[in-house]
């Protein structure tokens, strides 16, 4: 019989090697060495006689041979191989049944009727007790995606192998129950770890997208802050063009205060006082009118809790909170955050009383371009008339 069992081993190594698919990356030769190991285990516990033993390590090595003929009934493939080397090979007809029907007991869902079927599907599955089963698990994995017999992402692998462990396998022996059962249970837990991690990442993900979804969207977002930007920009070229103003007046009333001014206490300029007086009172004007476009308007700067929780106030511009205290100014973002629709209300009064401003703003330097222009022009028509009717060159001089 040894010389029976090293030829088998012979046997099946060349099968395997030379006529099984590549794309068998886990059950193959490896597998069916790791099985042979199992068994030579669990024999060495039991202490079977001769001829149990051999018929278990016959039935170990040829178990999967099947699967050089395709993956489906590799069983029944695996028996049909066994059988007819077996019968070359002079074996008794008790025996080559005895081998296939262990052969026969690996198929899944297969409950074993006696301690030989027992030894041969606990080695068949010893796997799953060893360090290195995630390395093999995946091996798995991958040759049904090679195989085109399924594919399967890692978190369904992951939670059909946790739903294996836990209701569709268990380990028969005494043997592998004392000494393999830890390392099962180990591997197990270790999934379900892995399981519970991806879970939580998950949850974390769909959370953010939730918090990103309660959040105004990309496009409110831009909308409100591209208007701000151009309303803010719209306030500056107002000030800017109300300082210019104010600039030029306030150059042109210095200049007549220094230099046209004190000439007119000389009778002979009294013709210009009228035009002077023209130009000096709409420069002042054009000045006042800057100003007050200027100008920035007083608030209470204040507002209580009811204010708040009538959604009455915009806690968004400074006017309405710079008299508050920290922790009620505090409170009150906090109110404001909670409430998606107080934040767009809110920006909303924060741009439109920001345009109401604006409309103020323009209204009164369009008056105040339109009087600085009517009083240069009226001036220049005045100092005109003036020279031309009402001149040095006019005065007649009475006879002494």
């Amino acid at each position: 019989m040894p010389d029976l069992l090293s030829k088998t081993e012979e046997f099946a190594t060349n099968l395997l090697v030379k006529e099984l698919d590549s794309n068998y990356l886990y059950h193959n030769l490896r597998h069916t060495q790791r099985v042979v190991k199992s068994t030579k285990e669990l024999l060495d516990y039991y202490n079977l006689n001769a001829i149990d033993s051999d018929a278990i390590t016959l039935a170990a090595w040829l178990h999967d041979t099947g699967y050089t003929k395709g993956t489906e009934n590799h069983e029944e493939k695996s028996c049909a191989i066994a059988k007819e080397f077996l019968t070359e090979q002079n074996c008794d007809s008790q025996m080559i049944e005895t081998v296939c029907n262990l052969i026969m007991a690996t198929k899944r869902g297969y409950e074993p009727q006696n301690l030989m079927e027992e030894i041969m599907r606990d080695a068949d599955a010893s796997h799953l007790s060893q360090g290195s089963y995630p390395e093999t698990c995946e091996m798995l994995r991958e040759e049904l995606r090679l195989l085109g017999i399924a594919e399967i992402s890692t978190k369904e692998w992951r939670r059909t192998n946790i739903k294996m462990f836990q209701t569709e396998h268990r380990f028969y022996t005494d043997y592998a129950i004392e000494n393999w059962q830890k390392g099962k249970d180990e591997n197990l837990k270790k999934l379900v770890k892995r399981d519970k991690k991806q879970n939580k990442t998950r949850k974390k993900e769909e959370l953010k997208v939730q918090l990103k979804n309660q959040s105004p969207e990309r496009g409110i977002q831009t909308m409100f802050r591209v208007t701000m930007r151009n309303h803010l920009k719209l306030s500056d070229i107002a000030d800017t063009k109300a300082n210019i103003l104010l600039s030029v007046n306030a150059i042109i009333i210095s200049l007549m205060l220094s230099n046209l001014i004190p000439k007119l206490d000389n009778p002979s300029n009294d013709y210009l006082v009228i035009p002077a007086g023209i130009f000096v009172l709409f420069s002042v004007a054009s000045m006042i009118m800057s100003v007050l476009a200027t100008r920035p308007n007083v608030t209470s700067g204040e507002f209580t809790k009811e204010d708040v929780n009538q959604k009455k106030v915009n806690l968004l511009f400074f006017g309405n909170f710079h008299k508050m205290k920290l922790e009620d100014y505090e409170w009150a973002i906090q109110e404001l955050i909670k409430d998606q629709k107080y934040v767009y209300d809110s920006l909303t009064k924060d741009l439109y009383f920001l345009g109401l401003v604006l409309d103020r703003k323009y209204k009164l330097l369009r008056w105040t371009y339109t009087v600085f222009m009517i009083g240069m022009t009226l001036s220049v028509i005045a100092f005109f008339v003036a020279l031309k009717f009402y001149g040095p060159e006019r005065i007649i001089e009475l006879p002494t």
